[in-house]
């Protein structure tokens, strides 16, 4: 049986969640990419077809990624650790870090100190696209294919990593906003695969009353017009809209090290800065509520105040690392 939410209040306006997703695409520099040497593909046929060094030391790279899933090639940002090499048998441990709606695969690399924290690390950071995908395969009204985001992101590009650039066992996944949303369901959806998952501000609870509405506006105001198109309609397809639930799957995260965070907003729906995140903390609350029924360990932080922003967002990915390295058992190569 499906767990029952606690009850939120339904009227949440129709721009309650505009701004949980709003963030800044910083363009690419440096030199165009190269074309992709011998890379191994994944298992669908998705393939390494273009990467571009990002940093003297060979450090930082793009990729891009041709994309069965999608349809098309997108990129994907990561950061290698220190005495990384193509051709060795060694292993490193990976973070997967996912962006916001309305973003895109930079967002961390520009808005964070991520290239800070990881330097010092032997540690492997991915970043991949998500666009305003909502980290999950369209429903499409029952047809599902394109654009098949988690095929991407928990296929290919997972399959990519782990045969082209050494990626170990030990793996971690955060995110920010809807990426937090991405990480904790991942990490449900793929039982085993992530030993820590952390969201920041994510909707941790998709079926809280109001909140799919509240979604839809975000997604609207996205270029997603047809917002039942990605998980289906609330009423009729809940099903599907259940199997996405970080709330609904939280068993599947017993035994992952979880931390997740938000603040607790403002409930002014004048002032969506603070309204956004208001909503945001009430389904943090929920799932919070959720695990300790279930008696699954967990780590939160549900603050005073606070917006839907980057500094936010920066502290905590700060907060976190310590604990996040510890758990991989990366070791400092600084």
């Amino acid at each position: 049986m499906t767990p029952r939410h606690r009850s939120t209040p339904r009227r949440l306006g129709a721009l309650a969640l505009a701004g949980v997703l709003s963030l800044s695409v910083i363009p690419a520099s440096g030199a165009p990419a190269a074309a992709a040497p011998a890379f191994r593909k994944a298992d669908n046929g998705s393939a390494i077809v273009a990467y571009k060094w990002l940093t003297k030391n060979k450090r930082q790279l793009d990729i891009s990624v041709r994309s069965k899933g999608l349809g098309k090639t997108e990129k994907v940002r990561m950061l290698l650790p220190k005495g990384w090499k193509r051709n060795t048998k060694k292993t490193w441990p990976v973070v997967y870090l996912l962006h916001g709606g309305r973003a895109g695969y930079q967002s961390w690399y520009k808005s964070s100190t991520i290239r800070t924290l990881a330097a010092r690390w032997g540690v492997i950071v991915v970043m991949p696209e998500g666009r305003n995908g909502s980290y999950t395969n369209w429903y499409n009204y029952g047809n599902y294919g394109i654009p098949e985001w988690e095929t991407f992101h928990m296929t290919e590009v997972f399959q990519l990593v782990q045969r082209n650039f050494h990626a170990g066992s030990r793996r971690a996944v955060l995110g920010n906003s809807s990426g937090g949303m991405g990480a904790m369901g991942y990490a449900a959806r793929h039982k085993g695969r992530f030993k820590y998952a952390a969201s920041f501000s994510g909707v941790l609870s998709l079926l809280s009353p109001g909140v799919p509405a509240a979604l839809k506006e975000v997604n609207a105001g996205s270029g997603n017009g047809d917002f039942n198109a990605i998980y289906g309609d609330p009423e009729e397809n809940r099903d599907n809209w259940v199997a996405h639930d970080p709330f609904s799957l939280a068993e599947n995260l017993r035994g992952t090290k979880l931390y997740f965070t938000s603040g607790s907003g403002a409930p002014i729906p004048t002032d969506i800065a603070f309204f956004s995140e208001y909503i945001v903390g009430m389904t943090n609350g929920d799932f919070k509520k959720r695990l300790n029924a279930l008696k699954i360990p967990h780590k939160s932080y549900i603050y005073s105040g606070g917006t839907h922003a980057w500094p936010y967002w920066k502290r905590e990915l700060k907060k976190a690392w310590p604990t996040v390295m510890k758990t991989l058992k990366a070791k400092k190569t600084t």
